[in-house]
């Protein structure tokens, strides 16, 4: 279960990609732009400022979030990215560290790119850091003894979930875009005793809180403190810096 308050403590780190993805699109007066993955909303409502005379669409698979983004005044619907068909109209798709969760997410976006009219913009980011010492810290413990059965079966994301800005640009070119692709390693400042797990709560750990009742989470996070302090030791004016790789890709549509 995705909690929009706990994935809000961070909106102004979240949010930054965010706005640096949407610098690079060059749409001027689109028709429809579309979220995919719109979470709570905060982010969403920012196109209606930037294109005030589109229609904004918007989408997510947590019926949470999306009811944090009625709340919000943003017009979404809860429905799987999978399943999500632009209309004819659509002449921008956004989707903001979202696609890493759909394995399929490749050939959804040049199917996509084949049924967007030419000069749509599709613009995406993705983390890639699944290989980093958080990661790494989630699946250690979550295969310890005290776990193994609770989440035997969880699907692991692991550095193949996302591709490089290189992979993504041939792909996308391939299929018939301009493409402009990069990567950024944010150096995120955090404060307070957990920070790297609080970050990782309202995001990586969502599908493991879901599998564990109190007790267990209780106890799940007492054994991970300890790996995420070595990994992202705290320093001694109380700052934790927490390196965070993003992939971005904007491509129009020839």
């Amino acid at each position: 279960m995705w909690n929009p308050e706990t994935y809000l403590n961070f909106a102004d780190h979240r949010g930054r990609p965010f706005f640096e993805l949407l610098a690079r699109i060059g749409a001027r007066t689109p028709r429809r732009v579309v979220d995919l993955g719109c979470g709570p909303g905060n982010l969403t409502e920012t196109l209606t400022q930037r294109w005030p005379g589109a229609q904004v669409e918007a989408l997510d698979s947590s019926p949470e979030m999306v009811a944090a983004a009625r709340e919000r005044g943003v017009d979404a619907r809860v429905g799987a990215i999978e399943d999500w068909q632009p209309t004819p109209d659509t002449d921008v798709v956004i989707s903001n560290a979202a696609l890493q969760w759909v394995p399929s997410h490749r050939e959804l976006i040049v199917a996509w790119v084949q049924s967007l009219p030419a000069g749509a913009w599709l613009a995406f980011q993705v983390p890639g850091n699944f290989d980093s010492p958080s990661h790494r810290a989630v699946r250690t413990v979550a295969r310890s003894e005290a776990f193994a059965d609770a989440l035997r079966d969880m699907p692991w994301r692991d550095a193949h979930q996302v591709d490089d800005p290189l992979d993504y640009a041939g792909l996308l070119t391939d299929a018939g875009c301009t493409v402009d692709a990069w990567e950024t390693t944010y150096v995120h400042e955090l404060t307070g005793e957990t920070p790297v797990l609080d970050w990782i709560t309202g995001t990586a750990l969502t599908q493991v809180r879901s599998r564990l009742d109190d007790t267990a989470w209780q106890r799940y996070r007492e054994a991970i403190i300890p790996l995420l302090a070595e990994a992202y030791p705290r320093r001694p004016d109380g700052i934790t810096f927490f390196p965070f790789r993003r992939v971005f890709v904007v491509a129009q549509i020839r």
